[in-house]
């Protein structure tokens, strides 16, 4: 990377220009626009997302301060609020989603000899949503209850990593467990959810499809015992079985037999049941691949935090996907070239270091260096951390 290049540029050179060129071909990103491209709006809203920018109009004057860079970052045509505004309300959404899981697609490649804390060669993706309250007034198309607003984003995760490999934006109101039709279940992969997900019909598509799930099970879920398997309770295993669904109907939905894996957290002493559809896996590693779930939540309060999704700077719902997924490039694209520049800071003190240094021309690994040697004492910060 040449050393006159702007930590920014540096940032966005890791996006295959043709790529992005696709992308926006295969939408009519481009089409009758004599100025502010596809990619000028990309450059600006990820600009918004990198330096913690409020609004359409903080955008604008924080690139306009800077006129004489613009160029040599990428941009073509100056920022005007108005301009970026339409763009985000007429320009489909569907581009930057489809960039970001190409990007998605390179991350996962990088981070997958990530530990699980298991030994298990299979993908574990953990599924679960977040609301974002908005606005009734100003968000009509989102109405969540008779005064509220707030839409849903629906993740699933691949948790080495962790990297988001599927997202979806519904409104506040729709239930989770519509989103499993949405799935196509990989075989030999493991899916670990909550109880919101039991649902006995979509969950039996999951296993025609050879795919496995780990979730917890619902109060008032009648099972017969079929079998006792034996348990090490020093694990924290109370009880291992192999059971069948009660309850006629939903029988006709499951035909199958399940497992119901009983266990105790050592901490809070806390009674957890599972089902899943796996039979082979030890009891205690089942009731690990739960644990695992919570990386999704973390991964939803760290971009809470962290990136520009709880304040939007449109109202419209392409506004608002456009700008959401525009924050998973980010995330993702951030992801990439820390695992590609072996860069020994968390992902949150990377996104800290491009957010005050985006203008300057320092080679990243090289401000990423000097930014470590000055840390004497463990990093503190009330920030969530990933990838510590």
């Amino acid at each position: 990377m040449h050393e006159k290049t702007s930590v920014f540029a540096q940032l966005m050179a890791w996006i295959h220009p043709e790529r992005f060129r696709r992308c926006v071909t295969r939408y009519g990103g481009n089409y009758k626009v004599c100025r502010f491209s596809c990619w000028d709006q990309f450059l600006a809203m990820s600009f918004a997302q990198i330096t913690y920018r409020e609004g359409l109009g903080d955008i604008e004057i924080c690139l306009r301060s800077r006129r004489d860079q613009l160029y040599h970052m990428g941009f073509r045509s100056e920022v005007a609020h108005s301009t970026l505004a339409d763009a985000n309300r007429t320009r489909d959404w569907r581009i930057y989603a489809d960039l970001a899981q190409g990007l998605i697609g390179r991350a996962r490649k990088l981070y997958a000899q990530e530990p699980l804390g298991v030994e298990l060669a299979e993908t574990v993706y953990a599924l679960d949503s977040t609301t974002i309250d908005l606005c009734l007034s100003l968000f009509p198309w989102a109405r969540f209850r008779s005064t509220k607003a707030a839409v849903k984003l629906h993740t699933l995760l691949d948790v080495r990593g962790p990297i988001p490999t599927m997202i979806a934006i519904s409104e506040g109101k729709q239930a989770d467990v519509r989103i499993l039709d949405e799935l196509i279940p990989e075989a030999g992969a493991f899916y670990v959810m909550d109880r919101a997900y039991v649902d006995f019909q979509r969950l039996y598509v999951w296993e025609l499809a050879r795919a496995f799930f780990v979730t917890r099970t619902k109060v008032g879920v009648q099972l017969n015992r079929l079998e006792s398997r034996p348990v090490d309770r020093s694990t924290g295993i109370r009880s291992d079985h192999i059971v069948w669904l009660r309850h006629p109907q939903s029988v006709v939905h499951y035909p199958d037999r399940l497992r119901r894996v009983s266990y105790r957290d050592p901490e809070d002493g806390k009674v957890l049941v599972f089902l899943t559809n796996n039979f082979d896996l030890p009891a205690e590693v089942i009731a690990h691949l739960y644990k695992l779930r919570w990386r999704v939540e973390l991964f939803f309060k760290w971009i809470k935090q962290n990136l520009r999704i709880k304040h939007f700077f449109g109202t419209s719902d392409n506004a608002v996907k456009t700008q959401v997924w525009i924050a998973i490039c980010v995330y993702v694209l951030v992801a990439i070239i820390r695992k590609e520049l072996n860069l020994e800071l968390s992902l949150s003190q990377i996104l800290q270091v491009l957010s005050v240094n985006a203008f300057e021309q320092v080679p990243l690994p090289e401000l990423v260096a000097q930014t470590r040697s000055q840390i004497e004492s463990p990093y503190q910060c009330n920030q969530l951390m990933l990838w510590d």
